[in-house]
């Protein structure tokens, strides 16, 4: 039990001799403890965003990475690169804006506000990495139909067999891929819950702290 859990204890069970100080007792660690919070999602997220940038220069020189950029297809990549690098910088920013706007916080309202927004922020940021991912899988799979000469030869002769087997084909490939893109979804998701999803449990106890506060006053 931490030191908040401990004083919201002794604020229950006390007399109401003192009943102000006992509550921005309270108060200031909630402060404390939401700022901190908050602080760690930006930490996260940046470290977050330096593996996923280790990854892919480690895999810069792959023969899979190789191939995509033998088939002079930049005029997508790099668009779509871009845009995720602006989004990911964007939430940085505002995680960042989120926690000064939380430390310089001075009462219960603004800072009950403050950290619905920043759950609200964390979420966003999720759904996005999440559907990034999935739109990234269904480019790389519309790149290797499109591109790869095993492939082109693949469906030449898969058509000159019929036209049902074309159908076939292209349904295993979508069948394939949303199977992939539930697998990497289910992962990000654990991953996200594991870090993300209990910080954010955290601060929604703060929040309903804060709430109890706002109710005896």
């Amino acid at each position: 039990m931490d030191e908040l859990e401990l004083l919201k204890k002794d604020w229950e069970t006390s007399s109401k001799n003192y009943p102000e100080l006992n509550k921005e007792d309270i108060y200031k660690l909630i402060y404390k403890r939401s700022s901190s919070i908050v602080k760690w999602i930006f930490i996260i997220s940046l470290l977050e965003f330096a593996f996923w940038t280790l990854i892919s220069f480690t895999f810069k020189d792959s023969k899979d990475l190789e191939k995509m950029e033998s088939y002079d297809v930049d005029y997508i990549l790099y668009p779509l690169m871009i845009l995720g690098y602006a989004v990911l910088i964007y939430f940085f920013y505002i995680f960042y804006k989120n926690y000064k706007n939380i430390s310089a916080t001075e009462n219960t309202k603004t800072l009950m506000e403050r950290i619905l927004k920043t759950r609200k922020t964390v979420k966003h940021y999720v759904v996005f990495n999440l559907v990034f991912m999935c739109i990234s899988i269904i480019v790389g799979v519309y790149i290797e139909m499109t591109n790869n000469p095993d492939v082109q030869n693949m469906l030449t002769r898969i058509q000159s067999e019929g036209e049902g087997n074309v159908t076939v084909f292209y349904l295993i490939v979508v069948g394939v891929s949303i199977i992939a893109m539930a697998i990497i979804t289910a992962i990000l998701l654990g991953f996200y819950y594991l870090i993300y999803g209990l910080l954010l449990k955290r601060l929604k106890s703060n929040y309903k702290d804060l709430k109890g506060l706002e109710t005896e006053s």
